[in-house]
């Protein structure tokens, strides 16, 4: 297991990307899969820094688990923010176009 501990900030979210695109290079992890988990990343701790500690600053790890067979990556995110339950938002409407629906909603979407 590997973890990274750093501050929830905007500028931090590469570094994490970082390290965890690191540990899944060192597994052969497929690009594709990579890319896919870079966006997890972003929407995870950029919803860390928008909304745990906001307009604080706060800590927060990510704990990497990867096993070999079958390759398989584990990703977790830790703060001590204000608790949010992403599976209790309301569902976006997605037959709405860009410019009908409001900001925000979709990366939580995409998780569920």
């Amino acid at each position: 297991m590997n973890e990274l501990s750093i501050d929830a900030i905007v500028d931090n979210i590469e570094i994490v990307t970082d390290f965890v695109n690191k540990l899944l290079e060192a597994y052969g992890c497929p690009i594709k899969a990579q890319m896919q988990i870079d966006i997890a990343i972003d929407e995870l701790f950029g919803n860390i820094v928008h909304y745990a500690y906001h307009p604080e600053v706060g800590p927060a790890t990510v704990r990497v688990e990867v096993t070999q067979e079958p390759l398989s990556v584990i990703i977790t995110f830790i703060d001590n923010g204000v608790p949010y339950d992403p599976l209790k938002a309301a569902e976006p409407d997605t037959t709405l176009t860009a410019d009908e629906r409001s900001a925000g909603g979709l990366g939580i979407f995409m998780f569920k």
